[in-house]
Formats: structure tokens, C-alpha cells, sequence
């Protein structure tokens, strides 16, 4: 398979949009732990389950946090759309649609692993512009795309890269697999896993902050939403790797996805990932 050549996308902002889209995340950010801190590992949770088939629960942590966004939302930047996973879509016309994730994760939520975080995204038709992954029991902030890709947490925070080439067989492989994913999709996760150094599972959105933070080397994932992707798109961006479906396409509407460090193990991945359709 032939890669194709690096996803571009314009990420200009005036300074002044800039930092507003920024402020506006970080307090779309505190808007959600405020409702969903107080409920994690609380005594007496329950969760409905929305899936057609198996297991997909939803709380009221998931619901009260999108609603108290979509709040915040309403007072800074009303002419903006907003695509939510609980509350679906709201028309703007400025251009700039905020896609949130309350809760990515909400199996790893109920179950009590602080693995789950809140995705934060502002998109233009071509993609991501800026991301937020918040992890709030850790006290972890990822962003970047409207300003420099950075991590936060209660050990400091620091400007964030990810992780230099390095063969496929020293790079460690994050997923949530076999969880998710057809037959056939997971036999492609197989043929990059079996190559690999080591391979961790069930991680949520907590694997492309590590990824972003140049911890580990690849994440490869299918059946995603655009809640679920456009958040670490622009984070893992900003910070050097690159993220794209399992064709090298674009990512931010979900599938297959494959994001990586830099672009040599990127197209390792790639090439095995696609070896079925050859």
C-alpha cells in the first residue's frame, strides 16, 4: 500500500480567536469536572445502557457534564455550532463547531479506572483546530492547535512532543481492542501487535495523552465517532505525531484510526494495517 502524503490543514487563527477558542476550552474544562468528579467512584452509580448490542453506558455524569458545557457554550460563543455525544447537534454560523465528549470512557468511569477523560474539541470543515484531553482525577490537562501543545498536571506541566523514530519492534502499542472491532479489523491490530514491543489494552482516551507526551509510540483503534478522535487529532498533531484512518486518510469523522508518533512508524503501521486489501 502507498502512504499518502501528510494530512495539511490550515491551523492559522488571529491571536485574538486564538486565545479565545483557548479560554473557552479551559472553562468548558472546568464546567465538566464540576459535574463529573463529584459522581466518579460515588457509592450508588448507575448507568443506563445505550447500545443496540453489548454494553455502551451512559450516566448522569456523561449527561450533566455535556449539559453544563453546552451552558458555557451559550454565554461565550453562541454563533458556534456544537456536535455532543449525549445531546447530538446545535447549528452556529461562524464556522467553528465544538465536538465534546463528556465522558470518553464511560465503561472505565463506572468501573472506577481513571482511565476515562473529557475530549474537547473546536473543528473547522477541514478538522480539528484545537483539542483538549482532560483527565480530572489526575489533575492531567493535554492541549494544543490554537496554542502550543502542552500537558498540565499536579507535578507541573511542561510542552509536550512525542517520541522519536525507533523500529516497530521497540514501540509500545496502545487499544482498546479486542473490545471493539469487527473480525477483520482486529486482524489487522493483530499483524502491527505481533510486531510490536509491547502491547497495553482498555486505556480510553488516556492513550493518545501518552502518545502525545511521547510515552508511547502508537494507537491504533476502529469504530470511533468524531467525539471520540477530534480532541487527540489536534493534540497529537500539535505535539509532532500524526493521526489518520487506516488508509491514510482523514481521521476527525471516526473509523479506523491510526495515530502515531512520528511519520516512519506511522507508515509501518499503515503498510500492515492495510496488508488484507492488497
Amino acid at each position: 500500500m502507498t502512504e499518502r502524503p501528510p494530512i495539511l490543514r490550515d491551523h492559522s487563527l488571529d491571536a485574538a480567536t486564538a486565545r479565545d477558542l483557548q479560554d473557552t476550552a479551559r472553562a468548558l474544562v472546568l464546567a465538566a469536572r464540576a459535574e463529573t468528579l463529584p459522581l466518579f467512584r460515588a457509592a450508588g452509580l448507575t448507568a443506563d445502557n445505550k447500545g443496540a448490542t453489548g454494553f455502551d453506558p451512559v450516566t448522569e455524569a456523561d449527561r450533566a457534564a455535556e449539559r453544563a458545557m453546552r451552558e458555557v457554550l451559550a454565554q461565550r460563543r453562541p454563533q458556534d455550532a456544537i456536535r455532543g455525544e449525549e445531546y447530538g447537534a446545535t447549528p452556529g454560523s461562524s464556522g467553528f463547531t465544538w465536538v465534546l465528549d463528556p465522558i470518553d470512557g464511560t465503561r472505565a468511569f463506572v468501573s472506577g479506572l481513571p482511565t476515562w477523560g473529557t475530549l474537547i474539541a473546536v473543528c473547522t470543515k477541514d478538522g480539528p483546530v484545537h483539542g483538549v484531553i482532560d483527565q480530572p482525577f489526575t489533575g492531567e490537562c493535554w492541549e494544543g492547535g490554537a496554542v502550543p501543545a502542552r500537558h498540565d498536571g499536579p507535578h507541573g506541566g511542561r510542552a509536550l512532543a512525542t517520541r522519536a523514530a525507533r523500529p516497530l519492534s521497540e514501540a509500545i502499542l496502545f487499544t482498546t481492542f479486542p473490545e471493539i472491532g469487527t473480525p477483520e479489523e482486529r486482524a489487522g491490530f493483530v499483524r502491527v501487535s505481533e510486531r510490536v514491543k509491547l502491547t497495553r489494552y482498555g486505556t480510553d482516551c488516556y492513550a493518545y495523552g501518552l502518545l502525545a507526551m511521547g510515552q508511547i509510540d502508537l494507537v491504533i483503534e476502529a469504530g470511533l465517532n468524531d467525539y471520540d478522535v477530534c480532541a487527540p487529532i489536534a493534540v497529537i498533531e500539535a505535539a509532532g505525531g500524526r493521526v489518520t484512518d487506516w488508509t491514510g486518510g482523514p481521521a476527525h469523522h471516526g473509523g479506523r484510526i491510526v495515530a502515531a508518533a512520528n511519520a516512519e512508524i506511522h507508515a509501518e503501521a499503515l503498510a500492515l494495517l492495510g496488508e488484507d486489501s492488497r
